[in-house]
C-alpha cells in the first residue's frame, strides 16, 4: 500500500515515496520526533535553501555561541517550510570508523530529508 505525499498549504504532490522513508524507530542524532525522514527527494518539487546560523550563547569570555548549518526544504509551488536536511544518515562507507569505534562525523554521511509532519497531507491509495 504506497502513500501519497502532498503539501498542506497548496495541495500540490510533493512526490515522496513510501519506499525511501526510514523506519519511525530509526536513531537520529538530530531526533525524528514529529517527522518523517526520506533517505531520496525528487529535487524538481522542492526549493533548498541554506541557512547559516549563529546563536549567542555566552558562557565564557571566549566562547561565543552555537554555530548551526543546515539546509530548508520549502515546496516550489506555495514557498511553504516543510522541513530540513540533515547529514546524520547512514555511513557513505564502510570504513570502521575513528580508532576503530562505529562510525562518527568524521566519516562522510548520506543526506536525510526530514519532513514536519503537520506540514504534509498523507494519504493512502
Amino acid at each position: 500500500m504506497a502513500s501519497v505525499y502532498s503539501c498542506t498549504e497548496c495541495g500540490s504532490n510533493l512526490n515522496l515515496n513510501s519506499a525511501h522513508a526510514y523506519p519511525p524507530d530509526f536513531y537520529f542524532e538530530a531526533g525524528n520526533k514529529g517527522s518523517v525522514s526520506f533517505s531520496v527527494a525528487d529535487p524538481t518539487k522542492f526549493k533548498f535553501e541554506k541557512e547559516d546560523k549563529l546563536r549567542p550563547f555566552f558562557e565564557t569570555v571566549n566562547y561565543w555561541g552555537i554555530q548551526r548549518k543546515r539546509t530548508k526544504i520549502k515546496c516550489n509551488t506555495c514557498d511553504c517550510l516543510l522541513g530540513y536536511v540533515y547529514d546524520d544518515g547512514p555511513p557513505l562507507t564502510d570504513s570502521p570508523g575513528q580508532f576503530h569505534m562505529g562510525p562518527s562525523q568524521v566519516i562522510p554521511r548520506a543526506p536525510r530529508y526530514r519532513f514536519k509532519t503537520k506540514t504534509l497531507r498523507i494519504t493512502s491509495t
